[in-house]
């Protein structure tokens, strides 16, 4: 167990340094092998790491993939910027904190990436806190509580990845259990928008005002240049209602017999359906999005290449932190880990589920890694643990998804150290707040779910 550790540790120390995680993990997974049970290296590498790195790819790529195309029109013809200004005329300047945050929830909600919300949203933000003197070192937090909390996990129907690794593993979509993840999106929200309320009331009193000169280079485009807003919301309305649709009632209709095929990989439709049903939503309002403002893009060849490299950082990072995962999982000591979670609720295995993604969340600093490499290891046994005692799949699904955004966004997590360096801010001056809003306020969510979980 000691060399698991001191692997952990490393990673979560160099990772805050900013050494690759590709570099990283199996350099350390390799570690953790040696420390444990001195292993062979090179079988490790090549027969247990890469395998399931590329298994994660394999699954998941296409979803990266249309997202960040997605993201990249979104931005590069001021559909995301048309759509921040329309809110925060809506909602008053005045309201600069509630103004960001709706702002970055519509566009995670309707498919845009977390990253590219951090880059199309801050400039707007940061206009809205100088002329309010409001400080600077809140705007990450506010960005935070939009694009890293209800949106990525509990609103229904979310097409971020956080929200489509449980399907194949429960045989569920995006929209499971949607009361249960309505009532964790309105904890999240609330409590996130009372504490940046709270800090902002501080700050006035102290006479603290924006602070430190702006550095965003990005700048913003003229108002005139702005798709009107139905036109910049319609890709977003799309992807919505075509992946409820898509994975409900049309997939469902289809004939899928096929499926269970050897050639086919011998599965069945619900495997598949959350997946399939993102795909389409995804392509269809990328070809809308392209569609709508054609005349808006100079280039469009380089837009589309410029979002199919941007997908590949992210989905390497997270399918190495999977490979290393799984890895770790592999070793005698995580069995008797393992069997700790499991036992930790008998009757219960949503406690379980809930402990167990949020750990590895945590330690790898990424919702979506930590959850893939939990359901992975645990994915069988929570759903014929929850089949025995007459829990849902959906409500597996669901709480899956709320872990893996809690521990997820500590120090080391790659979206918080992105969005502190697109606002210029450190870890010193903006983390307190981002956790409070990113960590507690979903940790408060979950806990209200599972304790709903008791008395259903």
């Amino acid at each position: 167990m000691l060399g698991i550790l001191l692997s952990l540790g490393l990673l979560i120390l160099l990772a805050y340094r900013g050494v690759s995680v590709i570099v990283l993990a199996p350099v350390l997974a390799v570690l953790a092998v040696v420390l444990n049970e001195g292993g062979p290296v090179l079988g490790t590498y090549t027969q247990v790491f890469l395998p399931a790195m590329g298994g994660y790819v394999v699954r998941f790529f296409p979803l990266f993939l249309l997202g960040a195309i997605f993201g990249t029109l979104m931005q590069a013809t001021g559909s995301a910027e048309a759509i921040a200004r329309w809110i925060v005329a809506r909602l008053g300047a005045g309201r600069s904190a509630l103004s960001v945050v709706v702002a970055c929830a519509v566009l995670t909600y309707g498919g845009v990436s977390l990253f590219v919300v951090a880059f199309a949203v801050y400039p707007i933000a940061a206009s809205l806190f100088a002329a309010a003197g409001q400080p600077k070192r809140l705007i990450p937090a506010t960005i935070a509580l939009g694009a890293f909390t209800f949106t990525m996990t509990a609103v229904p129907g979310s097409p971020q990845i956080q929200n489509a690794i449980p399907a194949p593993y429960f045989g569920t979509d995006s929209f499971a259990a949607p009361v249960s993840g309505l009532v964790a999106a309105v904890i999240m929200a609330g409590f996130g928008m009372w504490w940046l309320t709270h800090r902002l009331r501080q700050a006035a009193a102290a006479g603290e005002d924006y602070g430190e000169a702006d550095d965003f280079a990005g700048g913003s485009r003229g108002t005139e240049d702005l798709p009107a807003v139905w036109i910049a919301a319609a890709p977003i309305v799309l992807v919505i209602a075509v992946n409820l649709v898509a994975s409900r009632v049309i997939l469902p209709a289809l004939d899928t017999a096929y499926l269970a095929e050897v050639g086919y990989g011998a599965t069945t439709l619900d495997a598949v359906r959350g997946t399939w049903a993102l795909i389409v939503a995804l392509t269809l309002a990328i070809l809308a999005c392209i569609g709508v403002n054609l005349r808006r893009l100079e280039d469009l060849n380089e837009t589309v290449k410029a979002g199919v490299a941007a997908s590949f950082l992210p989905i390497f990072n997270t399918a190495s932190e999977v490979g290393y995962g799984t890895v770790i999982a592999s070793l005698a000591a995580f069995a008797l880990l393992r069997d700790a979670l499991v036992q930790i609720a008998p009757g219960n295995p949503l406690i379980s589920e809930a402990v167990a993604v949020n750990i590895l969340a945590g330690v790898t600093g990424s919702a979506s890694g930590g959850m893939s490499i939990a359901l992975e290891a645990l994915g069988e046994t929570y759903l014929a643990m929850a089949m025995e005692v007459g829990i849902s799949p959906e409500m597996l699904h669901r709480v899956a998804a709320l872990a893996s955004g809690g521990f997820d966004v500590l120090p080391h997590n790659g979206a918080v150290i992105t969005l502190l360096a697109i606002t210029g801010l450190t870890h010193t001056k903006s983390y307190f707040d981002i956790f409070m809003v990113a960590v507690i306020g979903p940790l408060l969510g979950l806990a209200a779910v599972l304790a709903l979980s008791f008395v259903q």
